[in-house]
């Protein structure tokens, strides 16, 4: 069962498209959705670039670069798992799903840790209009990432059951950890607009 080539092992043809169809449309109706959020939030910025940059001012930087840090981990083990996969070495699959899991639940202790921060200094939904896109946009993304949690766990007992031993194994793990991509990427683009990029 082990090291078996792609075509041998889980019967996809060179060519195919990685992952689910299905999982695919819901990324790109995520992410679209998510640049008219960021449209919204820039917009906002442009109309009043001194309120935003005296909120941006308040987050800490520290916070959102060990962020970044800690799913960009996570997610180079999820990409290590799917080239596992992809060569049937599914011990490996787990191991390394297992990881990326554990590699990325320290994101969950920050963020909750940075939130209470800024509520202990009275910045809330409320405070102004970059708290009221922070909370919103980070909490939505907190969502996906929760989420993506789940979709790790799940896909670790799938690849330790030999069972389940065919074309659908590797097409999860493939769409799995695209969604998992995908909850970096949001993070990235949030890390650079509401952390980096100055409005005034």
């Amino acid at each position: 069962m082990q090291g078996r080539t792609l075509t041998d092992d889980e019967g996809r043809l060179p060519g195919d498209t990685p992952g689910d169809s299905g999982v695919w449309f819901f990324i790109l109706a995520d992410m679209c959705t998510f640049a008219v959020f960021f449209l919204v939030f820039m917009a906002g910025r442009a109309a009043a670039p001194e309120a935003y940059e005296a909120s941006r001012t308040h987050l800490d930087l520290r916070f959102g670069l060990a962020n970044t840090l800690i799913l960009l981990t996570s997610g180079a083990l999820m990409a290590k798992a799917t080239r596992e996969a992809q060569v049937g070495h599914w011990r490996k699959v787990q191991q390394y799903l297992l990881l990326a899991l554990v590699s990325g639940l320290p994101f969950g202790l920050s963020k909750a840790l940075e939130w209470k921060a800024k509520l202990v200094q009275g910045l809330g939904l409320t405070s102004s209009e970059f708290f009221t896109y922070y909370f919103v946009f980070t909490g939505v993304h907190f969502l996906h990432f929760v989420i993506g949690l789940i979709v790790l766990l799940a896909l670790s007992v799938v690849a330790g059951r030999e069972d389940l031993a065919g074309p659908d194994r590797l097409r999860w793990i493939e769409a799995g950890g695209a969604y998992w991509h995908m909850v970096d990427l949001l993070w990235i683009a949030l890390f650079a607009m509401l952390y980096l990029l100055r409005a005034a």
